[in-house]
């Protein structure tokens, strides 16, 4: 069982950076693959990035590649998600996301993932 609780939104100017956090509990952590999602107003949630169990290897989303970076901290039980160059369509509420890590796959859909933090609001202005 895995716990999560998302920090770091709020609102921020075009071309400006957040740094969200995602606090896990439980024991074996690093032993989960992460993602993060973002859920805009009437929007499907759609994936952003993810990250493999271990913390090496890395996935993103065609729309945020180059300007967000996802990593874990693996000792703090955390998984961060750096966002740069911010845009407007970014504006949503963004999940963190895990599941047992096993194999070499990337994680892509919501429904694959069996825990759920509560959500952290990140609104981007023009």
């Amino acid at each position: 069982q895995v716990q999560l609780a998302e920090s770091g939104g709020g609102l921020v100017q075009a071309g400006g950076s957040l740094r969200l956090s995602c606090a896990a509990s439980g024991r074996t952590f690093s032993s989960y693959n992460m993602g993060w999602f973002r859920q805009a107003p009437g929007k499907e949630r759609e994936f952003v990035a993810a990250i493999r169990w271990g913390g090496g290897s890395t996935y993103y989303a065609d729309s945020v590649k180059g300007r967000f970076t996802i990593s874990r901290d693996n000792a703090k039980k955390t998984v961060y998600l750096q966002m740069n160059s911010l845009k407007p369509e970014d504006t949503a509420d963004y999940y963190c996301a895990a599941r047992p890590g096993s194999g070499s796959s990337f994680y892509t859909e919501a429904n694959e993932y069996f825990y759920w933090g509560q959500g952290t609001q990140v609104t981007v202005s023009s």
